[in-house]
């Protein structure tokens, strides 16, 4: 079977309670003395720069100041977020390690893989707390790649192709994820798209996107491997 796989994180293979909201608004307040309005905001579906500085935005900074700080910032939330994880428990969701192992098993032309709005170091630290480790993901494209999600697809799909020599395209590219924007991020390229109600949306507005399945969450496993496969 010819798969690329790609998961999102943060609702979808794991829960870390908050953690990296946590340690983004702590680097911020370090390094800009300001996170904004952090509390009324959003993470789900956005990429960590994409969050970064619409919230820098929102209190007033300008481009060239934010980026006058951003390689202080990610190196303090990296820092933060690490602490943040060890004085906690960051658990796989329902039916994932066991879906990943069978994603590794299938071998071939089948690729485990992740596309996430988190930094590639933020994407470590929480998968090898939750267990599934990192390494395991054979590509990836993450936020520190582009601040638009939309753009996370190809960066993937190329990286996959560098690795195996095969050019993935249409429905031979899976995206799992647990919200909208990870359904259009699908939708962009045409791809195959599996919603999980693992994270703040609810199968209704999920399916109301129009991925290809929708799941209460991926514990299902024979019905989810089904719909990557088919």
């Amino acid at each position: 079977m010819r798969r690329l796989v790609l998961f999102d994180i943060d609702g979808t293979l794991l829960s870390a309670d908050g953690a990296g909201k946590r340690a983004i608004r702590a680097a911020l307040l370090e390094v800009f003395g300001t996170a904004g309005a952090i509390h009324g905001y959003s993470f789900a579906g956005r990429t960590d720069p994409e969050i970064v500085r619409d919230l820098l935005h929102a209190d007033g900074l300008t481009d060239a100041e934010i980026d006058r700080g951003l390689a202080a910032l990610w190196f303090r939330y990296v820092e933060n977020l690490h602490a943040e994880v060890g004085s906690m428990r960051v658990r796989p969701l329902p039916g994932v390690p066991a879906l990943v192992e069978r994603i590794e098993r299938a071998g071939g032309e089948t690729v485990l893989g992740l596309l996430t709005g988190n930094i590639a170091a933020g994407a470590r630290i929480k998968l090898d707390a939750a267990g599934l480790r990192f390494q395991r993901f054979r590509v990836g494209a993450f936020g520190s790649d582009h601040a638009a999600r939309t753009e996370l697809p190809a960066i993937a799909v190329e990286r996959a192709r560098e690795l195996t020599g095969v050019a993935f395209s249409g429905k031979e590219i899976v995206i799992v994820g647990d919200t909208p924007k990870d359904v259009a991020c699908g939708l962009h390229l045409g791809v195959r798209t599996i919603a999980t109600a693992t994270g703040h949306h609810p199968v209704e507005e999920l399916a109301a996107c129009n991925p290809d399945h929708v799941f209460p969450d991926l514990s299902d496993l024979d019905a989810v491997w089904r719909a990557i496969e088919e």
